[in-house]
């Protein structure tokens, strides 16, 4: 495994199998099998069947992945191949100009989409929530300075769909 590889991996986590670390391994899976689809053009019934026989609280090449909430896995992919045509052109909003949607980097693409799909449909979870779990999601993958653009797109995102709980709390 390379050490590209290895960043990928997030390991179990100790204490208790809470359900916000479920969400969590749920969000990276979703964000792995987004650009699974979008680099290798495999279809969302056969992302499904890879993931939740594979890699969904499963071990791969050694290392133990965390169990995953796999209808929330579903949600948020079924929900951004759903919505995509509509998330796309909000995210391109969001981006710097002269920096369109399609220029930015397939795996923060794939960030991008589920973190503004889950802030749009997902109110469940509070807006600060989600921005902060996708930018952990993407440090997984990326270096600071884009984790840092993924913080400021999905941001200006919940501020769109969630402007109620950014104002109560005072930002």
């Amino acid at each position: 495994m390379t050490e590209d590889n290895k960043k990928q991996v997030k390991k179990p986590a100790k204490g208790p199998d809470r359900k916000a670390n479920r969400r969590g391994a749920a969000r990276l899976a979703a964000v792995q099998a987004l650009y699974q689809m979008d680099i290798g053009g495999a279809g969302i019934n056969d992302i499904f069947a890879e993931f939740e026989s594979h890699w969904l609280g499963g071990e791969v090449e050694g290392d133990k992945y965390l169990p995953a909430e796999a209808a929330f896995f579903r949600d948020v992919v079924s929900g951004v191949v759903r919505d995509q045509a509509k998330l796309d052109p909000l995210i391109d909003d969001a981006l710097s100009r002269g920096w369109p949607l399609k220029r930015i980097d397939a795996i923060l693409r794939a960030v991008l989409r589920a973190g503004a799909y889950e802030l749009e449909h997902r109110k469940d979870v509070p807006g600060r929530v989600v921005v902060s779990e996708y930018v952990d999601v993407a440090h997984a993958f990326v270096e600071a300075e884009e984790t840092g653009m993924v913080n400021a797109v999905l941001d200006q995102i919940a501020r769109q769909f969630r402007a109620d709980e950014f104002v109560r709390a005072g930002g």
